[in-house]
């Protein structure tokens, strides 16, 4: 169970005189905007998901080809696909935290996996994890040290996707796992 401790609260104290100078303040011209905040807070030894592996828009061809996202969110192609402008690629990223010096193994569930959508299924192989220099990542465990004082890490996942020759159009999915053990 992790425990949230807050400080005492803070008393405020505002005098009249600044309250009735704010109350008939008036802007020469005012504007207002909407934004977002959003938030995820981890426990010690562990970690999340910041974003999904997305391969991006991608045009079919006659021929079979492959689209890879390094883990640096450069995108390529071979063979007969090409890829389409504003695909909204990207490589997946993960955060956690843990200690300073901790080692941390880590390892895919699967060293390929399948998307499938409205046509043949297609393949992730080669999940290449962002370090320096990248390494592959499979099944068998990784390991890294922990380098931040604060214990808090993150790391990219890129990989590469199979497209096969006339790939039906839409959209195609599919899950994979990422296992981190902290020793």
């Amino acid at each position: 169970m992790l425990a949230i401790k807050f400080p005492k609260p803070i008393r405020l104290v505002v005098t009249a005189v600044a309250l009735s100078v704010a109350a008939f303040a008036q802007p020469a011209q005012a504007d207002t905007k909407v934004g977002n905040a959003e938030v995820t807070v981890v426990r010690p030894l562990s970690f999340v998901i910041d974003d999904g592996l997305d391969f991006g828009n991608v045009i079919r061809g006659t021929t079979a080809g492959t689209v890879t996202i390094a883990p640096n969110g450069t995108r390529t192609s071979t063979g007969g696909v090409i890829l389409a402008n504003g695909g909204g690629h990207k490589a997946a990223s993960f955060a956690g935290q843990g200690t300073f010096n901790q080692r941390v193994d880590i390892s895919l569930g699967a060293n390929s996996i399948f998307i499938t959508g409205p046509g043949v299924r297609m393949r992730v192989r080669d999940f290449i994890i962002g370090s320096t220099p990248s390494a592959p990542l499979t099944t068998a465990p990784r390991r890294f040290t922990i380098a931040a004082p604060t214990g808090v890490f993150s790391f990219p996942i890129g990989a590469t996707l199979e497209v096969g020759a006339n790939q039906a159009p839409g959209k195609y999915t599919g899950t994979w796992s990422i296992t981190l053990n902290y020793f």
